[in-house]
């Protein structure tokens, strides 16, 4: 059995989604795989959330531990023969660690760029959890916020929120005609009640005008996962 070729924990995993025109997305979907959908609606989502304890391969890198992700990604499946697999697709990906997007743009040919980030955690009563993820394109912090309750709930089966969060590998683009893929295994994650959320993205700047006018709309949801420790396994070629 493989090693993980990276553990972590990642936690309190806030996403933002939008209604995405399924033309804007074909030309970044891998070969092999399709756009998966749920109740006939195509996602992009607006991702972020926190590393913590993060190692490759085992090892443990100094200031490179912790840190926040913010990546813009949406939905496709595979059929491997036997089953389906749900998993995403990324835009881009943005982290606060130079080394990180060496190592992720190197090996596992994503779309990785470095900003400067941070983020807030914030309990104010005993019933109330404040998230927020920025970072600064140019001169402007971008964000994610959200306010929701503080008891994570079991998802519920067959809910947008299990489409969302119950894609667990990941696909990318290896060459004209080939793909890569890769499992991220995690349990099931809880979620909490999202009872206020905010953003700014300057979707221009960072993806291009067809993703700014998508991030442009209202957004369809919000979803704010508890998360947990996860693995990413290594990659290999679709055949």
């Amino acid at each position: 059995m493989d090693s993980p070729f990276l553990t972590a924990n990642w936690n309190n995993l806030l996403m933002i989604n939008f209604r995405a025109d399924p033309a804007l997305l074909k030309k970044y979907v891998p070969a092999g795989t399709e756009l998966d959908t749920w109740n006939n609606t195509h996602y992009i989502s607006l991702v972020g959330f926190l590393f913590r304890d993060t190692r490759v391969k085992g090892i443990s890198f100094p200031l490179h531990r912790h840190f926040e992700e913010v990546n813009l990604r949406f939905y496709v499946r595979y059929n491997d023969g036997n089953t389906w697999k749900r998993g995403v697709v990324f835009i881009k990906e943005l982290v606060p660690k130079r080394l990180i997007t060496f190592v992720a743009n190197t090996i596992y040919k994503e779309n990785y760029a470095t900003l400067p980030m941070r983020h807030h955690w914030h309990m104010p009563d005993a019933a109330t959890l404040q998230v927020s993820y920025e970072w600064k394109v140019g001169s402007e912090w971008n964000y994610l916020r959200a306010t929701a309750g503080r008891q994570a709930q079991h998802i519920q089966p067959g809910s947008e929120a299990e489409f969302i969060t119950e894609h667990y590998w990941g696909y990318t683009q290896a060459g004209p005609a080939a793909t890569a893929e890769y499992q991220v295994k995690h349990p099931q994650w809880k979620v909490h009640q999202v009872t206020g959320y905010d953003y700014y993205c300057n979707a221009h700047s960072l993806y291009g005008p067809g993703f700014a006018e998508t991030l442009a709309q209202k957004p369809v949801s919000a979803l704010l996962a508890e998360g947990s420790a996860i693995a990413v396994m290594p990659k290999r070629q679709l055949k």
